[in-house]
């Protein structure tokens, strides 16, 4: 499966974390393209099989959480999506608010089906994300990270 990771990261945690992400990914025989969302076309990344947006985590602490500026306006950017199958996925330091639901939305309102919602505490993807990892080949119902 062809899978496309864009993301946008300020101190390189989440690029970090893009590339981890994407290391597991082929490690189950995917090909992934992992991109900075200054880098990716989004027209291109609109064609990939699967696709995964993610973005550090802006706000205040413990309050107004969001994407960054740059990972919401790469997501308008992007083509039809009807259909296919897409993953969200953050840095964070304290909390993440409700970041990863207004990204899924974003995706959903361009057609996309969100099948995982993931939070990384520092670079390293957790348990839950290798477990979708391994199980992206097959329908995916229900996937979320936490």
């Amino acid at each position: 499966m062809n899978i496309a990771i864009v993301y946008d990261s300020r101190t390189g945690t989440t690029a970090q974390a893009a590339a981890a992400m994407g290391k597991l990914l082929e490690e189950q025989g995917h090909q992934c393209h992992v991109l900075s969302v200054a880098e990716a076309d989004p027209e291109e990344v609109s064609q990939a099989d699967f696709i995964c947006i993610g973005s550090w985590t802006k706000g205040l602490y413990f309050i107004l959480q969001h994407a960054t500026r740059a990972s919401k306006r790469f997501i308008r950017q992007l083509g039809d999506l009807t259909g296919k199958q897409t993953a969200v996925f953050c840095t964070f330091k304290i909390a993440t608010g409700k970041m990863l639901p207004r990204m899924a939305k974003a995706l959903e309102a361009k057609g996309a089906k969100v099948v995982g919602q993931f939070q990384f505490r520092g670079s390293a993807p957790d348990s839950a994300f290798l477990s979708f990892a391994k199980s992206i080949d097959q329908p995916v119902s229900t996937a979320h990270g936490g």
